[in-house]
């Protein structure tokens, strides 16, 4: 029993940030279930186990239904309040969704047992996470008022401390301070939360990583200014880009005021069983194990490192890590020094990728960083860079409303399309997968009563980045068939493609590759293609999301052909030359590397 006057609570986040930081969030509900019951014994404030990359991971690597990891965690779990990250408009995806999915997404999640909703706006504007502090009010349960804290220009004290009169003001429960990469220092920790217990009467709860090493420091600063509770992790699954170890905490404020309670032997116990647990994950691990004081400029938050870590080896680029990292805080400059917190992180993370990847800044620009500029994600803190809005907008308006009043309602469309295209798919759950993440939620739906085929881990070395493809070179024609059509030898960065060519117009049938690549590239489909055409190339590594043409389509210089999906954002291909789409080399599904052939155009 705790007889501290004022105990400092413990929120533990090794169900879910713990592991998104360390292990790119590939822990299976498997490894938490058989110390569930420990966990629930050791009287934690809350469990934060579930919202995050959690659910995107669940159903795009691990082949699990996120909302049966949280029915049956609850089973084991029945006393200790169960926590979620939740991002607003944006749910648990990367785009804003339509007030009626968040609503829905909020009272299934309070349904299905969560408590505590930690709600924020990766740019802290507030209309933003209107929608979904109402609806958690509705279902009765606790909505925890976030404040994404960064460093900038634009950023400082007096600002945060309006965004907290403003989160009490809008119903918050409790306020919390989300510093997601470890950049709070002990002064202005320690100024932050005295000013803002001067000014508002609800508990604050700092989230702060350890990636920069200032955490031990900042967390002593923050229980001298009075925080009511702080987020760690148990110690085998803490530091590095990770949190604050919970045993150290427990340890250090024993027989004080502000004494936890939590008895040491226990989370003892619960960090041996992490330890092992953890050996599972070692191809996922991060490599930032230490400190790095650099993250004080990259700004880059603990649970995208590891991500891009692990990204940057799937596509042999792992030794341009370091450019990506210096160019992040300029790419963050040019968009208004946005705080860098999910999806804000992933869209300026896989922007930077991109200017590095491809050599040259702009190049190639996301879907998702034309709307973030454009205001379709909400304010910017600062104005943004004028070349690149003069890129991005091309004549189109920067919007300056709640970027959700321009939606529509989308429930009905979801369940309407979702019945075309799995009619045995009927639940509200998998309804509100399919409405986050469409193309994965389908494929998951074909694969989640199979057994999982292990997932390839990334690659161990780091190899360098394939260079861009130099334009295609046409081989003399390998034969002549009947028909009046030939077949040339084409290489594509490195790779030989048989194309058969029609002379006579009439539609080619599909062709082997070469023999020297028959074993290195499956057969692409070729349709008429005039020899000497180099095909259009993929920019970047990644995968297919749509075709935006067919055979036979005239296209213009600029004209999107279709769109490919990397790093989880989404890229306009477009067409590089005007002609007539003479042969789709891909589809839908298909992954391909940088340089692969995509179509030819003629």
């Amino acid at each position: 029993m705790n007889k501290a006057p004022n105990p400092l609570k413990i929120t533990e986040v090794v169900l879910r940030d713990a592991h998104q930081s360390i292990l790119a969030t590939r822990m299976k509900t498997e490894d938490m279930l058989p110390i569930a019951e420990k966990l629930d014994k050791v009287g934690f404030f809350s469990l934060e186990m579930w919202g995050g990359a959690t659910f995107d991971t669940c159903i795009r690597f691990l082949n699990e239904d996120p909302w049966e990891r949280v029915r049956k965690l609850k089973k084991k779990i029945p006393n200790t309040p169960f926590q979620m990250l939740l991002r607003g408009q944006n749910c648990v995806g990367y785009r804003h969704y339509a007030d009626d999915i968040v609503e829905r997404f909020v009272k299934q999640s309070a349904d299905v047992g969560i408590d505590i909703f930690r709600i924020f706006d990766a740019l802290n504007d507030f209309r933003n996470i209107e929608t979904a502090v109402k609806t958690v009010k509705k279902c009765g349960k606790t909505v925890e008022g976030a404040i994404s804290y960064t460093v900038s220009p634009v950023h400082d004290v007096a600002l945060y401390l309006k965004m907290a009169k403003r989160l009490e003001e809008m119903g918050s429960d409790i306020i919390c301070i989300k510093d997601m990469a470890g950049l709070l220092t002990p002064s202005v920790t320690h100024e932050l939360i005295s000013e803002i217990k001067k000014t508002s009467k609800l508990p604050v709860h700092l989230h702060t990583h350890a990636t920069t090493g200032l955490v031990g420091m900042n967390m002593q600063c923050a229980i001298e200014a009075g925080v009511d509770m702080v987020d760690t992790a148990i110690s085998s699954l803490s530091m590095g880009t990770s949190h604050y170890a919970t045993e150290c905490l427990v340890a250090a404020l024993k027989d004080t005021p502000r004494d936890t309670g939590l008895d040491l032997a226990l989370l003892a116990e619960i960090s041996d069983y992490f330890k092992e647990v953890r050996k599972n994950y070692a191809p996922f691990e991060s490599d930032f194990k230490g400190v790095d004081i650099n993250i004080l400029q990259s700004q880059i938050p603990g649970g995208m490192i590891s991500n891009m870590e692990n990204q940057l080896k799937e596509q042999n680029a792992l030794d341009k890590l370091e450019e990506v990292l210096l160019e992040v805080p300029r790419v963050r400059k040019d968009m208004g020094y946005p705080p860098l917190v999910t999806p804000t992180s992933q869209i300026v993370g896989s922007q930077a990728t991109l200017n590095v990847l491809t050599g040259e800044r702009y190049k190639v620009i996301t879907k998702e960083t034309r709307e973030c500029v454009l205001g379709k994600y909400g304010q910017l803190p600062a104005p943004i860079d004028e070349e690149l809005l003069a890129k991005v907008a091309q004549n189109q308006e920067v919007i300056n409303c709640r970027p959700a009043d321009l939606l529509e309602p989308e429930w009905d469309g979801v369940v309407a399309e979702l019945k075309e295209k799995a009619k045995d798919i009927t639940s509200e759950e998998d309804r509100l997968t399919y409405a986050l993440f469409p193309k994965v939620a389908l494929k998951f739906f074909e694969t989640r009563n199979q057994p999982m085929a292990e997932e390839p881990a990334p690659a161990a070395k780091p190899q360098a980045a394939p260079a861009a493809a130099p334009a295609a070179a046409s081989a003399p024609a390998l034969a002549a068939p009947a028909g009046g059509s030939a077949v040339y030898s084409v290489r594509v960065n490195g790779r030989d493609y048989a194309v058969e060519v029609s002379m006579g117009g009439a539609p080619a049938r599909g062709t082997a590759p070469a023999p020297a690549a028959a074993a290195a590239a499956p057969a692409p489909v070729a349709a008429p293609a005039a020899p000497s055409a180099p095909p259009l190339t993929a920019p970047l590594p990644g995968s297919i999301f749509s075709m935006k043409c067919q055979v036979g389509d005239h296209v213009d210089e600029g004209d999107t052909v279709l769109i490919m999906e990397s790093m989880k954002m989404e890229t306009d291909i477009k067409a590089h030359v005007t002609g007539a789409i003479q042969s789709i080399l891909v589809k839908e599904g298909d992954n391909v590397q940088t340089g692969d052939p995509l179509v030819v155009i003629a």
